[in-house]
């Protein structure tokens, strides 16, 4: 698993955190379902409270899957309003276009942000080679939520390389931890958003344990990738919870997180295999419809209207399309 990794020995290190661990509120399972032309992907979010999510909005796990030939299958051209996009690709690769010039590719650990903001239209699929030859999918997508006064705001997009991922080492050099978004110790990772978040890939070694600085002002959320292991710390004060693949911790309060990777893993990743995140609540209302997350039921509408009188732009002359063979 993933696409960008180093030898930890030779990477800096993260301190020695002090404070007190988070506790885990809950871990839940999100349900299988398809998106887009019909990959698979893992609801992670579901059954959580939004309050909890805050400032996020869902969470997909697209894959893991191996695709045979002419199987692979990304999403057509559909709208967004009022949200970011953050997509992280560990295997295999989409194509990106927007009505507003933003596009690329996504692959080997690269992470794009696509603000929507007052509306855009955009295609993810995977090319056509990838759907001649198939292969491994994996990957994530985020959606963050915009504060009030930037749901308007011009639409935008980054593209990052997976090269530009900081890479850094627990203490003990038992883990990889990648900083993909925001801060950690004063280590910056790639791209910006409109809301404060930090956005991490760790990959804990079995056995080993991590203890991880977080901001006080941020929630936390902990969703594995793949393996089994353990989130929190046992104290007199607070107690470990168990968790394996497809599963989604929520932390109370504390200043780092605690993940322990069980002694045996399964063969085929390895590791213990972590996306953390967490970021500033926006504490706003939230009214979800679709593709578009605004405040309002009007607002809503608006969207709505919007998208069928053609202000989102225009899917542009050159426009990519999903590959059938």
């Amino acid at each position: 698993m993933p696409a960008v990794t180093a030898d930890p020995l030779v990477l800096d290190r993260l301190s020695d955190p002090v404070g007190p661990a988070r506790s885990v509120k809950s871990v839940t399972y999100g349900p299988q379902a398809y998106e887009g032309e019909g990959f698979p992907v893992t609801r992670a979010f579901a059954g959580v409270p939004v309050q909890e999510l805050d400032p996020f909005i869902h969470m997909d796990q697209m894959g893991e899957v191996e695709y045979a030939p002419l199987e692979p299958k990304g999403t057509p051209w559909h709208p967004h309003r009022g949200f970011e996009t953050f997509t992280y690709m560990i295997d295999g690769t989409f194509l990106h276009q927007d009505s507003h010039g933003g596009g690329g590719i996504i692959q080997d650990g690269a992470t794009q942000y696509m603000t929507a903001g007052a509306g855009v239209l955009h295609i993810e699929t995977p090319p056509e080679q990838l759907v001649m030859s198939g292969g491994v999918f994996h990957g994530v997508q985020l959606w963050i939520n915009l504060p009030s006064h930037a749901k308007m705001s011009t639409p935008k997009y980054q593209a990052l390389e997976g090269g530009d991922v900081v890479l850094l080492s627990s203490t003990d050099g038992g883990a990889i931890v990648r900083v993909l978004a925001g801060e950690i110790e004063g280590h910056i990772g790639p791209g910006e958003s409109f809301t404060p978040i930090t956005i991490l890939h760790v990959s804990v070694s079995p056995g080993a344990s991590v203890s991880i600085p977080w901001n006080p002002m941020f929630n936390a959320l902990a969703y594995v990738l793949a393996g089994v292991g353990s989130v929190g710390e046992e104290s007199s004060f607070s107690q470990s919870a168990p968790i394996k693949t497809g599963g989604l911790a929520v932390f109370g309060y504390g200043d780092r997180i605690v993940l322990t990777a069980d002694s045996k893993q399964e063969e085929r990743y390895g590791n213990f295999e972590v996306f953390l995140l967490g970021g500033q609540p926006i504490r706003e209302p939230v009214v979800a419809y679709g593709p578009f997350v605004m405040n309002t039921k009007q607002q809503i509408i608006d969207a709505m209207t919007d998208y069928q009188y053609g202000r989102f732009g225009q899917i542009p002359d050159d426009a990519i399309q999903p590959f059938h063979g």
